[in-house]
């Protein structure tokens, strides 16, 4: 027997067949709807990119533990891209001269990085990428809760099924330094501690600060300041708070639209100030669905031009898990509205012709590519979700005429050739 290769993709990716991909094209299609409602614009970049941009700025789990790397024949370092921040960043940079800042610009790659399969994770996903450059205004952070609402929103989330929870980390710095008394040597190793908060047990949390060199005093005053929520920022240095973004838009544009949470840290090293997850509330999904936040200077890595950036990036896979947990998923598209049958291979181009006249009425429109018996197309139309079918016979065509037939009612009338697409159309209008 022949040994054959394996079906199966790759762990941890995935392959998408029609009825899936429908579902994906709705919902992306909406999604760049909104984008692009709000004046963002769309761009893309190649998904092989220098390691060195990712080991710079994305982050130890990233550089040492999730990056695909390889090397060319020329002896370079490149990585397919685990993300899309430090990629844009290099095309802001390199085009800064041409722009008009501030930009908006949003894309839509793939990505991949080595993970444990599980639920939320996999090795290669899509990304919504959103991001605002040039400006240290709050009004952009306004603008990226904003666009969170309006996305979830255009997919059919209500309020009500999420919730957008930021943090400022110059704050979170100066809870830690000045209210628990973290060095600036532990400050980094805090951070990453604070990030996993929600994710281990106490036992787990309290040895790691142990190691990090807290002491038992200072792992109690940590959780307890941790669990003031946004109480806390009362007792963060007026100085501090006047300079902070978050705490600016929190008592005025975006209010209502975000809950300053402290627990909320990112793991990627090139935030500065502002980062926010978003979460899904129902206790069946009870995870984070994507996050962001901002960078002061991520541009810095490529050219002397200070540019700031803010921006989010939502993970398809976290994204169709809240939507399938809360009914939002749509059905599969059909694949046709309507099919055009020839009653004889000699009438082949005639159905064709027809055909032709149904796609340019915007009518998603096929014929048979192997000719069966009128009644086996005719369930073949059925099972391919046509909801009409154009008959093509020798008589009806002689005198300029075809038979339209509603599948659901199996109702049918003679028409003109040049009225059928019509014809279609109010049928399927019904």
């Amino acid at each position: 027997m022949p040994e054959f290769l394996p079906t199966a993709p790759y762990r941890g990716t995935r392959d998408f067949l029609p009825p899936e991909m429908s579902v994906r094209t709705q919902v992306f299609g909406h999604l760049y709807e909104v984008l692009e409602r709000r004046g963002f614009l769309r761009y893309d970049g190649p998904v092989l990119e220098s390691a060195e941009i990712y080991e710079a700025k994305s982050g130890q789990e990233i550089a040492d533990q999730q990056l695909y790397t390889l090397t060319d024949r020329g002896g370079r370092r490149l990585a397919l891209r685990p993300e899309m921040t430090p990629s844009v960043a290099r095309m802001i940079a390199g085009s800064a001269g041409s722009l008009q800042f501030p930009v908006r610009w949003y894309s839509h790659p793939n990505c991949h990085r080595y993970e444990r399969p599980q639920r939320g994770r996999v090795r290669e996903h899509w990304q919504i990428n959103a991001d605002i450059f040039g400006s240290e205004s709050a009004n952009c952070e306004i603008e990226m809760f904003e666009l969170i609402h309006d996305l979830l929103g255009g997919i059919g989330a209500t309020e009500d099924m999420f919730v957008v929870r930021a943090n400022d980390r110059t704050l979170l710095s100066s809870v830690l330094t000045d209210l628990v008394g973290v060095t600036e040597e532990q400050l980094p190793r805090v951070f990453s501690l604070v990030d996993r908060w929600e994710k281990h047990d106490r036992a787990a949390l309290a040895e790691t600060a142990a190691e990090i060199g807290l002491s038992d005093a200072r792992f109690e005053r940590l959780t307890e300041t941790l669990g003031a929520g946004s109480a806390l920022l009362d007792e963060i240095p007026a100085e501090v708070r006047e300079q902070s973004n978050l705490v600016s838009v929190l008592g005025g544009g975006a209010a209502g639209l975000v809950t300053f949470d402290p627990l909320i840290v990112r793991g990627l090293a090139y935030y500065t100030s502002t980062v926010f997850e978003v979460f899904d509330t129902s206790p069946e999904n009870n995870r984070a669905l994507f996050g962001g936040g901002r960078y002061a200077d991520l541009a810095g890595l490529f050219t002397s031009q200070r540019i700031p950036g803010i921006g989010f990036g939502m993970g398809d896979v976290t994204l169709f898990d809240f939507m399938g947990t809360h009914g939002l998923l749509p059905e599969p598209r059909s694949e046709v509205d309507v099919v055009v049958i020839p009653v004889s291979a000699e009438l082949s181009d005639a159905a064709r012709t027809v055909a032709a006249t149904m796609r340019r009425a915007g009518l998603r429109t096929s014929t048979p590519i192997e000719l069966r018996k009128l009644g086996k197309e005719l369930s073949r139309a059925d099972k391919a979700g046509a909801r009409a079918v154009v008959i093509v016979g020798q008589e009806d065509w002689d005198a300029g005429n075809v038979t339209v037939r509603g599948l659901a009612d199996r109702e049918q009338r003679q028409v003109s050739v040049d009225e059928a697409a019509g014809t279609v159309t109010e049928l399927l209008a019904r």
